[in-house]
C-alpha cells in the first residue's frame, strides 16, 4: 500500500537549485535553501528514489563541438501497425545525431531532433539514414535559424506533483 506526500517547499527549492547546477554538493544546497546538508542528503536521495529526479548530466555547447545546424524532423511512417513503429523506435535510438524523439498527434507520427555539423551531413541523415529505412514514408525537416530559449528548465511555481512513499516498514 502507499499513501502520498506533497513536495514542500523545500523539496521545491532543493529542486529548482540542482535544476541550475546539479553539480552543487549538499554542503552548498543547504547553504542555498536553508537546510543542513545531512538533510539535503536524505531529501535528494527521496526525490531520485521517487523517480522525480532522473538523472544527472553533462550539458556540451554544440556549436562548440562542430555541431553547426539543429532541425526538428517529422517523421510519418510508411504503415500504422505497432510492429513497424517499434522497428522505427529501435532504429532511432541508435543514431547518434537524434538527441530527442517524440512520438505525436497531428499529420506527423514523430518529432525528431538532430544536431549535425552542417547542411550536407544533415542531407546524409535525412536521405541516407531516415528516407533509407523501411518504416518511414516521409519527412518534413526544418532547420532551427535562431533559438530563442534553452533553458531546459521544468517550472516549479504552483506544482502539485505527489510521491508516493512505501508504507511498509524498513
Amino acid at each position: 500500500m502507499h499513501d502520498l506526500l506533497e513536495l514542500d517547499g523545500f523539496d521545491l527549492k532543493l529542486l529548482a537549485a540542482l535544476q541550475e547546477d546539479g553539480r552543487l554538493t549538499s554542503q552548498q544546497l543547504g547553504e542555498r535553501i536553508g537546510l543542513s546538508a545531512s538533510q539535503c542528503s536524505r531529501r535528494r536521495m527521496a526525490l531520485e528514489a521517487a523517480g522525480i529526479i532522473r538523472r544527472y548530466k553533462a550539458e556540451l555547447a554544440a556549436e562548440a563541438l562542430g555541431l553547426h545546424v539543429l532541425a526538428f524532423i517529422q517523421v510519418t511512417l510508411a504503415t500504422h501497425s505497432s510492429g513497424n513503429a517499434q522497428r522505427f523506435r529501435d532504429f532511432i535510438g541508435g543514431i547518434e545525431e537524434i538527441q530527442e524523439g517524440y512520438a505525436m498527434t497531428g499529420e506527423a507520427d514523430y518529432l525528431l531532433k538532430a544536431h549535425v555539423p552542417d547542411l550536407r551531413a544533415l542531407a546524409r541523415l535525412l536521405n541516407d539514414t531516415l528516407l533509407a529505412h523501411d518504416s518511414v514514408a516521409r519527412l518534413r525537416s526544418s532547420i532551427v535559424l535562431e533559438r530563442l530559449k534553452d533553458s531546459g528548465r521544468l517550472p516549479l511555481a504552483g506544482v502539485g506533483v505527489k510521491r508516493q512513499k512505501s508504507l511498509q516498514t524498513p
